[in-house]
């Protein structure tokens, strides 16, 4: 916990009796986000490239025997 978490104070006036929970909570849990580095993006513009390339590369393994799936 931060310094700025500790000094931090709920006040009174503050109502939460008619919150929802956020909406899209779930959606941001499901992605799954990684970074490329700039020679990778370059090659790779788009997700669609990167998921035929990684296919390829699976299928490649696979063929070696060595590729096994996560249950």
């Amino acid at each position: 916990m931060t310094k700025n978490e500790e000094d931090f104070e709920m006040r009174d006036e503050y109502d939460f009796s008619n919150a929802i929970r956020n909406p899209y909570a779930q959606r941001f849990q499901e992605l799954n986000l990684v970074s490329l580095d700039p020679d990778v993006k370059a090659a790779f513009p788009d997700s669609k490239s990167v998921n035929d390339a990684l296919r390829v590369v699976m299928q490649a393994v696979k063929g070696l025997g060595e590729f096994k799936k996560a249950s």
